[in-house]
């Protein structure tokens, strides 16, 4: 796809428009959309950990898809509410690593008394100096761990399966399997290809990584973080002209986490503390646009992989909205300003992994 002129992006009247001035449009809400309802215990308590013998995910009061990739280290769904952080301390975690995109739940965390951990990572994948900080954070905080994305199925499951590979915990084969048992989707090649290429990891090379662990990563930019956001809306372009299957000429798209991405990308900027100051109709139109797009990659999810109009509907519907947000709100677009990660104050001794 050919690359876009930044400044085409910020003057032209379509998608980078309309998320410049959509960006403010919500408040710091953790964990933006809602988990699906589940019908597990009530109680914390009724419901032990999983353990590496198990052969399928479990469900606990605020967690979903729950699976164990050490003994003490767990992969699984964004914590919901007040009951997923009271089934983390009921299992005694000591430190959550959230590599969603969107902004953590400190302050149940912190009620709880469990460290938060933010090192975002994409559906594609990553690259290695992400991989020797998850790996150093895994060895080095207070266990026991538990890693999330928004639904445990993918990107923590990739996460923790190149992390167990790097300290010797699994097998390749093994961690693959693990992957599976998460519900890892085979076309997210670029989380597998991190797990398949992972290798034990001798204690100078993880030291290479900073032991400075981030409780929030945001943006270097919003004009940065919208850039990406229009170049996944191109994306889903040319998906949705290929019938929401997987463009001809452009065979590495995976619909499915194309459509992921958008949304993470819009819980992410949700977070922003800019727009908590900007009018209810920004953060309703923003709100919006995040339940669309979070629609969107459910329908992907879906087998087979969604209704093609019903998908083009929703995805004019997102389309519309943001231009609704774009005409109300042109006059009044403060200028985007840099938001640097904020790191814990203080970091715990090395425990054992």
């Amino acid at each position: 796809m050919a690359q876009m002129n930044i400044k085409a992006l910020l003057w032209r009247g379509s998608w980078i428009a309309v998320l410049y001035t959509t960006v403010w449009a919500s408040t710091t809400m953790p964990g933006a959309s809602a988990l699906p309802p589940t019908a597990a215990p009530t109680t914390p308590a009724q419901t032990p950990p999983p353990t590496t013998a198990m052969s399928a995910p479990i469900e606990a009061p605020g967690l979903l898809n729950v699976v164990a990739y050490g003994p003490a280290v767990w992969s699984g769904s964004v914590p919901a509410g007040d009951a997923g952080f009271a089934t983390l301390k009921a299992w005694g975690v000591q430190t959550v690593i959230s590599v969603d995109g969107a902004a953590p739940d400190l302050t149940r965390a912190s009620a709880n008394g469990i460290r938060y951990v933010h090192l975002p990572i994409g559906y594609d994948g990553f690259d290695d100096a992400r991989k020797l900080q998850l790996v150093r954070a895994v060895r080095d905080l207070p266990q026991p761990i538990y890693i999330h994305c928004h639904h445990g199925k993918h990107r923590s499951a990739g996460a923790a399966g190149t992390i167990a590979v790097s300290l010797g915990w699994l097998t390749t084969d093994a961690a693959l399997a693990r992957m599976k048992i998460s519900g890892t989707a085979p076309n997210y090649t670029g989380l597998y290809a991190c797990a398949a290429s992972a290798s034990l990891l001798n204690a100078a090379t993880i030291d290479q990584a900073s032991a400075d662990f981030p409780s929030v990563t945001r943006p270097n930019g919003l004009v940065e973080a919208m850039l990406a956001i229009d170049d996944t809306n191109d994306r889903l372009v040319a998906i949705e002209r290929a019938g929401w299957k997987v463009p001809a000429d452009h065979t590495d798209l995976v619909p499915v986490a194309e459509a992921a991405a958008l949304a993470d990308h819009l819980r992410l900027l949700a977070a922003s503390p800019e727009i908590a100051a900007r009018p209810p109709s920004f953060r309703d139109l923003l709100a919006k646009s995040q339940s669309i797009a979070q629609r969107l990659e459910d329908q992907l999810n879906t087998v087979p992989s969604g209704d093609p109009a019903r998908l083009s509907a929703d995805m004019q519907a997102l389309q519309a909205t943001c231009k609704d947000c774009h005409a109300s709100a042109r006059n009044q677009r403060p200028a985007p300003r840099d938001v640097s990660a904020t790191s814990a104050a203080a970091n715990p001794p090395p425990t054992a992994p």
